[in-house]
């Protein structure tokens, strides 16, 4: 560091900053400072000190002193920033990044059945296909009664369902909605005292060629983010910053926009200790003296007054699925029932979505969401956002600046009125609760069609030859998936993407005969394929565009499988030709002759191995890999078994006759006999039957008959035990 130049204090001694980052005092600038200090009366202690060590020594005194090195601050605006930028917003800016994950699909609790039910429906249109049965029919109306019961449940949600969609994981955040709705878009930073909230998020952006100031709180889309954002509950260094954003959109003119979805503001110590209600209390009081319109669209939950502080507006929007309550229900259920089980029953008091506020004109609007909610399909309800917040500003833009603020100030004047103990007429008390759906039951039917349908399948799997598959139906499937594509873009609100790239494509490709991609093109390509799959995976979107191109997948791979081997059969055929068809001649003699139970001669049998063998090597000629033969060998009888076992017969109906003469069970066998020739009853039979072999068994002992057949026919312990199936079944009979 370079010394300062030098300059005349005090006594005439030199004071400078030298090399090294010290300071050096001399002891005669200390010697004179000390009576002016004295004089002004700002003695103390330490000068003190120092006066007399000047008088005990006569050494100059000198006074070090590091100085530290500041933190390097880099500003965050790129050197080498394009100035033909016209549109887009400057990402370099925002910490607001693309995942480099997609999120996890995420199941509420309500909405099990009906995702459990279509994976069922998936599986069966799997069936039909493997055994080659037509269930189209069946299967298309399984699919309408299942969109009939998704519509039905989203239809009559209940409160707590809608609060549970109002926090889903995956639901679009604040700048979610900015960056899809505004051309330009540039986040503002600080509130000019020290701090940077994360959970609330400014900048200027435009909409349709007008310029906006946009405040919102700021989810996470993460675990991690949600960490840095503090989920979404500000600390007053938000709110002030917010404020301070408003006043400049109030200095400048830009009418402001404000997204509400936070749990409530952070009410830990030190945001208490900060001034949290101040900063939330000093937020209504300027809101209303601002002079520009204020619009407040309600995205995900509002909570309480860390909603408020930022939703004092001249018009007041909702989210189909978003809430807005002074307390949690959750909260509330533990103060007034002492438990957050009661959280459905809190919620329903509460009065807390859409249609209950604008019913109370505290919304002035609700802005619909696609059937699922808004994470289903982001981009499409950006866009409803977007065209409610160019209507709100058509009509507020014919106010002057008087009427604008009379208009804010007597919308929320107008708020809370009630009737103390009027009667509540019947015709409204009966309709006061709302209809709920009975999903259950249309998932309880649903289902036995599925299984019944699932059965059939199944029963004609076994006689089904497999599924037939014609070029025409194959085309078919392919137009219709080229459709429901183009559709979902145009839905997802990609198409726009999807035509530019198209058009670069074609340039490039009019340019150069080189085939392969251009990087950056490839790049783009890739992005806007991850943004479709990411908005095809969403649970309940595009069903039916899922089951055609997981049917296409699998009509690809047996068609697939199909040419190779008809490849492959006309490839043996050229190759192996006349010499294949007289060899199999020879082994489908040798079958048949064994099917019809003729011995094979020793002849034969040779002929039969060496025609096996010359097969093997005419297939190792076409380069096709042998894994093995195999020779199946009849089972045959050991040595003298036969006369053994009918020596063991002998014995056994030697002893059955003792047995029925010891019995007495020679009239029971004429019965059976008589029985039996004159077709009685079966179960007559079968009783007599029964009857006759309880009492041989309890005759007969098992233990010495066994003896005897071993002594008869001379078989070992073992020998003698595989025989007894044998020997149980002619006692049987």
């Amino acid at each position: 560091m370079n010394s300062f130049s030098p300059s005349m204090v005090g006594g005439g001694e030199r004071c400078g900053f030298v090399s090294g980052s010290q300071i050096l005092l001399k002891k005669n600038f200390l010697g004179s400072a000390l009576p002016f200090a004295l004089n002004k009366g700002t003695y103390s202690p330490w000068l003190k000190q120092l006066e007399w060590s000047r008088y005990r020594s006569g050494h100059r005194l000198a006074v070090y002193a590091r100085i530290k090195k500041g933190q390097k601050h880099e500003y965050p605006w790129p050197d080498d920033i394009d100035p033909n930028m016209k549109s887009g917003h400057l990402s370099y800016l925002s910490h607001f990044k693309p995942l480099t994950e997609k999120p996890k699909p995420v199941t509420l609790a309500f909405e099990k059945p009906l995702v459990d039910l279509e994976k069922k429906i998936v599986d069966v249109r799997k069936m039909a296909e493997e055994t080659g049965l037509d269930f189209s029919e069946q299967i298309n109306l399984l699919e309408n009664k299942y969109q009939q019961a998704l519509k039905d449940l989203y239809t009559h949600l209940t409160p707590i369902q809608r609060l549970n969609i109002a926090r889903h994981p995956n639901r679009p955040t604040f700048l979610d909605h900015v960056l899809n709705i505004t051309e330009k878009w540039v986040e503002l930073h600080g509130d000019r005292a020290g701090y940077d909230d994360p959970a609330i998020v400014t900048g200027i952006g435009s909409i349709d060629g007008k310029s906006y100031l946009f405040i919102g709180h700021q989810k996470g889309r993460n675990t991690k983010e949600n960490i840095q954002r503090n989920f979404a509950m500000p600390t007053p260094h938000g709110y002030r910053k917010a404020l301070r954003m408003m006043r400049y959109a109030d200095h400048h003119g830009f009418p402001i926009i404000t997204f509400i979805d936070t749990p409530g503001a952070f009410a830990d110590l030190k945001s208490e200790e900060l001034g949290q209600g101040e900063a939330i209390a000093h937020n209504l009081r300027e809101m209303f003296g601002l002079k520009v319109p204020i619009i407040t669209i309600v995205i995900g939950e509002g909570g309480s007054g860390g909603a408020l502080a930022i939703g004092c507006a001249n018009k007041l929007f909702m989210l189909e699925n978003a809430v807005f309550y002074v307390a949690s229900p959750e909260a509330c259920a533990a103060i007034l029932w002492k438990s957050s089980q009661a959280a459905p029953k809190a919620a329903e008091k509460l009065k807390i979505t859409a249609t209950e506020l604008c019913r109370f004109k505290i919304a002035d609007g609700i802005i619909p969401e696609p059937l699922g909610g808004a994470h289903i399909d982001p981009t499409w309800t950006s866009q409803q956002i977007k065209v409610m917040i160019s209507k709100a500003m058509e009509e507020l833009a014919q106010m002057d600046t008087d009427a604008l603020l009379s208009h804010r100030h007597l919308k929320f004047r107008a708020l809370g009125g009630f009737l103390e103990g009027a009667d509540v007429e019947p015709e409204k008390k009966r309709n006061m609760k709302k209809k709920e759906a009975n999903v259950s039951k249309l998932t309880a039917d649903l289902e036995l069609e599925i299984d019944n349908l699932k059965r059939a399948a199944n029963e004609a799997k076994g006689q089904s030859s497999g599924p037939v598959i014609t070029k025409e139906a194959i085309e078919k499937l392919r137009l219709d998936v080229d459709k429901e594509i183009t559709n979902a873009f145009i839905s997802m609100g990609l198409q726009e993407k999807l035509e530019t790239l198209k058009m670069e494509l074609s340039k490039v490709q009019s340019k150069s005969e080189s085939p392969a991609l251009n990087p950056a093109l490839k790049d783009k390509a890739d992005k806007l394929f991850q943004e479709f799959k990411l908005n095809l995976s969403r649970p309940g979107s595009f069903l039916s565009l899922k089951q055609k191109l997981e049917k296409l997948a699998e009509v690809n791979k047996l068609v697939e499988q199909r040419e190779k081997a008809e490849k492959l059969r006309k490839e043996i055929n050229e190759k192996l030709g006349g010499r294949v068809k007289e060899r199999m001649e020879i082994l489908k003699m040798a079958r048949e002759k064994v099917a019809k139970g003729e011995k094979l001669s020793e002849d034969l049998i040779k002929e039969v191995d060496k025609v096996k063998e010359e097969l093997q090597e005419m297939l190792k000629s076409v380069n096709l890999e042998v894994i093995g033969s195999s020779k199946k060998k009849a089972p045959s009888a050991p040595p003298g078994l036969e006369e053994k076992l009918e020596k063991a017969d002998e014995v056994i109906k030697m002893e059955i006759d003792k047995a029925v003469e010891l019995g007495g069970l020679k009239v029971k066998l004429e019965e059976l006999k008589a029985e039996v020739a004159q077709g009685s009853n079966k179960e007559k039979i079968n009783e007599l039957s029964k009857e006759i072999r309880e009492q041989i068994a309890a005759v007969v002992d098992p233990a010495e008959l066994k003896k005897k057949i071993e002594s008869v026919t001379g078989l070992s312990q073992p020998e003698a035990t595989d025989t007894l199936p044998r020997q149980a079944g002619i006692v049987a009979d």
